[in-house]
């Protein structure tokens, strides 16, 4: 505190500050880089453990039995979907009634914005059957959910005949002390956007529903079933949730214990553990591994129908078989026995999930980075508009040099006009609120006047505005009608940087991979961007490190890690579709992600944008 309190000293590091400016910015930046890459590296990382005593402590055994008959189960409802060309409503009703569950049903609908072409589906219709075990021996004032998705033309007719299968043998068991809800929601994520806005009285998407009949205490938990094939490899942990929210660690740690138990393959990002972490293709496998957890996460989509459940402070994640790895396979009967051990020590559980970690990264499943560790390499990023920040607020209020003939007398330098800095700020939200507005109440219009559909003339329109705003300069100047200055861009400048800081800071307290992926590209333009550099090659950099150009570099690493890799023409329409399906997330599930793109940081890069071209 003396340094700071102390005048001479304060202006002393200052000073220091000043002059070695970018050296230190430059340090930064990539100390940050490097510290991210660092945390894949095992030794730097932590082991997962068990934090809930409660489900930790207790043994559990075993013993569902009924693998194959859930299997016929499956195909017995496969054919029932078939004909009813959708959700076999009554079957599946009886099916549950059956099985000694209270039975109920809820209908939905939804009109989308535009057409989603990858499903598709305009105006969604469905029906959610779930059924309630009652608790036995408890209140019943809480419960657990265990959901399959059923959509049409897809292949988890497996994962509801599982879903039967433990519903039937978890009624003979008398040691439940929660209601377990068995759900079977139609049309993904929708339908169970529908279940649980029904079971919550709440409406928060405009979607028609009817009222739940029958619902059964708080629910704790929540587990999804997915499985793509009859055959099943292995068992994916899929974690990410809508805008980036996680569920507790230990209900990963709780996976992964059964997983090793039971002895099933299991995996995180489709990628298989590996123990040689002290070799380049050990490290290698775990930034892969993490930086797709890191892409998904950035994405703000939820990736399950777990991702819905976050949403509602109800730890959840999805179970997803896969059939990759040839050489092992595991039965129903074994993927049963799994599900009946998590959903036992989730039974046991005395309070909610909260002793563990909400914010990490997983390089593999045994292994996790936590928010303290990770946070650091965000901070060195964050620090550099700092920095650029203090050194252009020494420059405003530095005072006139000496001349040859004595100290110049002292004159307040004329600030620039509050028109000169308000109308690019003023100019750029606009065009941030067309970029978030425009593209969906336009489409009727575009659709009338071009041969496109509906869901090109929203994902066209949105990329016009967004090249549109390239423009800006030419209009600024417009108005300004010459009221630009030295002083005028530096103080537009302080004003962005401070404003890409707060913004990013923010971002990163919520959903830390989407504001490092932002930090990463937008700091190096707000650090070193100013009307006195190379105008055409400072354009070209600024434009390769806008948002919308990130996004189309996350997808094409994306693919490369999946090990799927894309020509340019085929990312290109992944882009346009990546698009149009963060707008139908917005609207559908309420994803922060496009407007906060659209609404913030699209604006912010326009000011730099501005900057580059003052006059």
């Amino acid at each position: 505190m003396g340094l700071l309190s102390d005048p001479n000293r304060r202006k002393a590091l200052i000073n220091l500050l000043t002059r070695l400016n970018t050296p230190i910015c430059l340090v930064c930046y990539l100390a940050g880089i490097a510290w991210f890459m660092g945390l894949a590296f095992e030794p730097f990382t932590l082991r997962t453990y068990m934090s809930e005593n409660a489900m930790g402590s207790t043994m559990v055994e075993e013993r569902f039995p009924a693998g194959e008959r859930a299997l016929a189960m499956g195909r017995e409802f496969a054919v029932h979907k078939k004909k009813a060309n959708g959700m076999p409503v009554d079957w599946l009703a009886k099916a549950m009634q059956a099985r000694g569950l209270e039975v109920f049903t809820q209908s939905f609908s939804r009109t989308l914005p535009f057409t989603d072409e990858i499903k598709e589906r305009y105006m969604v219709k469905g029906t959610n059957v779930y059924g309630i075990l009652r608790a036995p021996r408890a209140p019943r004032t809480e419960a657990l959910v265990f959901s399959a998705p059923c959509s049409p033309g897809s292949n988890d007719n497996q994962a509801v005949g599982l879903l039967l299968g433990l519903a039937q043998y978890f009624r003979s068991q008398i040691y439940w002390a929660k209601d377990v809800i068995f759900l079977v929601n139609e049309h993904d994520l929708i339908g169970m956007q529908a279940w649980l806005e029904g079971y919550h009285h709440t409406n928060i998407t405009g979607m028609d529903w009817t009222p739940l009949q029958g619902r059964a205490g708080s629910i704790q938990a929540a587990l999804s079933l997915e499985l793509s094939s009859d055959v099943i490899t292995s068992l994916d942990l899929v974690l990410e949730g809508l805008n980036g929210q996680l569920p507790n660690l230990d209900l990963a740690n709780l996976f992964s214990a059964f997983c090793q138990k039971i002895g099933v393959l299991c995996t995180i990002q489709g990628k298989l553990p590996r123990s040689d972490w002290d070799t380049a293709e050990g490290y290698t496998h775990a930034v892969q591994t993490m930086t797709l957890m890191v892409l998904k996460q950035a994405s703000g989509r939820p990736w399950g129908d777990h991702g819905l459940f976050l949403r509602y402070h109800i730890e959840a994640a999805t179970i997803r078989g896969i059939n990759s790895f040839r050489q092992y396979k595991t039965d129903a009967t074994t993927i049963g026995r799994l599900l009946e051990g998590m959903f036992r020590k989730l039974n046991n559980l005395l309070e909610r999930l909260h002793q563990s970690y909400f914010f990490y990264l997983m390089p593999s499943l045994s292994r996790f980075v936590s928010i303290g560790y990770y946070m650091p390499a965000f901070g060195l990023l964050a620090v550099i508009l700092l920095l650029r920040a203090l050194d252009l607020w020494v420059q405003l209020g530095t005072p006139p040099p000496v001349t040859e003939d004595g100290p110049a007398e002292f004159q307040q330098p004329s600030g620039p006009g509050m028109l000169s800095v308000l109308t690019p700020v003023v100019i750029s939200h606009l065009t941030g609120m067309a970029l978030y507005t425009l593209p969906v109440r336009s489409q009727e219009t575009a659709v009338e006047h071009f041969p496109v559909s509906e869901t090109e003339a929203v994902v066209l329109t949105a990329i016009a505005i967004y090249t549109a705003g390239l423009a800006l300069p030419h209009n600024t100047h417009k108005l300004l009608s010459g009221e630009g200055t030295e002083q005028g861009w530096k103080v537009l400048k302080l004003v962005a940087l401070l404003y890409l800081a707060v913004l990013l800071g923010c971002v990163a307290l919520i959903n830390f991979s989407l504001g490092f992926i932002l930090a990463v590209t937008l700091v190096p333009i707000g650090a070193f961007v100013t009307p006195h550099v190379p105008k055409a090659l400072s354009a070209v950099v600024m434009v390769m490190l806008s948002p919308g150009f990130t996004l189309l570099y996350c997808i094409f690493i994306y693919q490369e890690l999946q090990e799927a890799p894309v020509s340019l023409i085929e990312g290109w329409m992944i882009f346009l579709s990546v698009i149009s399906q963060g707008i139908l997330d917005h609207t559908l599930y309420g994803s922060l992600v496009y407007p906060l793109l659209a609404l913030l940081i699209y604006p912010c890069w326009l000011l730099f944008w501005n900057i580059l071209f003052w006059k």
